[in-house]
């Protein structure tokens, strides 16, 4: 295994539990929060295609498809807080926008050499993202980490726990 074949399998890996982790959840159901004052899973969704779009487009410019036009709208930072459903994407419109992304950021790495993914990662991404690869890594630990949330949500909701 190279190292562009364990990125995928950490990013396929995180993925799979997300997949799980939504696949039966209602769009009301992504609307309610872990506890009061945390985001809920809509919100969640949003964040982490926007991050995945901006820190592949940062290492690998150019690779990332555009975001819908209402993307930027919906998901700015004041509009967190909203419990209003019309304020966010249905779960379809998430998981389509996310497949998007999903295969650009995988052509992405797919293209880089190993020497690419040791250069330094974009200075505005430094503190978090010290090389390419590192970007790669992040795709998989970001989504596992709001996976987490998903499933006290789903606990909340009556749902049985599946890992």
């Amino acid at each position: 295994m190279n190292s562009r074949q364990a990125l995928k399998a950490s990013i396929d890996g995180a993925q799979m539990i997300a997949d799980r982790y939504l696949a039966d959840l209602s769009d009301a159901d992504l609307m309610v929060r872990p506890i009061d004052g945390t985001n809920h899973i809509a919100w969640q969704l949003g964040h982490l295609i926007q991050s995945e779009n901006s820190l592949t487009e940062g290492a690998c410019p150019g690779s990332m498809p555009k975001l819908p036009a209402e993307f930027a709208k919906k998901l700015k930072r004041d509009n967190f807080g909203s419990d209003n459903p019309a304020d966010f994407f249905t779960k379809e419109e998430y998981l389509k926008v996310a497949k998007e992304q999903r295969a650009a950021t995988l052509a992405a790495l797919e293209k880089l050499s190993d020497a690419d993914l040791d250069k330094p990662g974009p200075e505005s991404m430094k503190a978090f993202c010290p090389t390419v690869a590192s970007i790669f890594v992040l795709h998989a630990s970001h989504w596992l980490m709001h996976a987490g949330q998903w499933a006290i949500v789903r606990r909340k909701l009556g749902k049985a726990p599946l890992f």
